[in-house]
């Protein structure tokens, strides 16, 4: 069973805490992290991208020359493909990119990634993460007392709007709720910061 540093949010240590094996203790399958990042990046396509086809575009209703005895190649419109500001053949249409891949298979990659952490030393547990007030500079202080540095991510249990609030303006630094965990931001921040009640219901939700 992982142990790790418990540290208060002046960045002292105050307790040690034993990780669940089954959550933070397996080995990470780079296979399966891999199958759900691309379908994460898949489902957040907006699939908008659309060309007008001979059909749509405006004009060429009438055959630009006579079929025969001009000398030059038959043609039946000005809009057709190979003409200038002619529709586009087999051209991109609105559509869904969303595919969904087993629930295992998503908890499998979540549990990968926060084992990952634990083996990088790129996991801080915090017993409480609290602001009195909305505040930048605290949260600031806050990271730089508990020795993150870099990008960061932070995982809350419930909603903190004084947290929420005054993280949100510092650059490479991104607080996100238990419930919107996920491949993209796990992979995309070195440094994971989990309260302590975050990770006993991340140990309650994935064990």
């Amino acid at each position: 069973m992982p142990k790790i540093d418990v540290y208060d949010i002046k960045g002292k240590k105050v307790s040690d805490v034993e990780l669940a094996e089954s959550v933070f203790g397996i080995e990470p399958n780079e296979t399966i992290v891999h199958s759900v990042l691309v379908n994460y990046l898949a489902n957040q396509r907006q699939g908008t991208q659309s060309t007008k086809t001979r059909a749509e575009v405006r004009g060429g209703g009438r055959k630009p020359w006579r079929q025969k005895g001009t000398g030059r190649a038959r043609q039946g419109s000005i809009r057709a493909p190979q003409w200038v500001k002619g529709g586009i053949a087999l051209g991109p249409k609105p559509r869904s990119y969303k595919y969904t891949v087993n629930k295992k298979e998503r908890r499998l990659a979540i549990k990968s990634l926060l084992s990952s952490k634990v083996l990088e030393n790129e996991l801080t547990v915090v017993d409480k993460l609290e602001l009195s007030e909305i505040k930048t500079k605290t949260m600031v202080k806050a990271l730089a007392d508990l020795k993150v540095e870099g990008k960061t991510l932070i995982v809350l249990a419930d909603k903190n709007e004084n947290v929420l609030m005054s993280s949100r303006n510092i650059e490479g630094v991104k607080t996100i709720l238990l419930n919107n965990i996920n491949v993209f931001d796990l992979l995309k921040y070195n440094n994971l910061v989990l309260p302590l009640d975050t990770v006993k219901k991340i140990e309650e939700v994935y064990a």
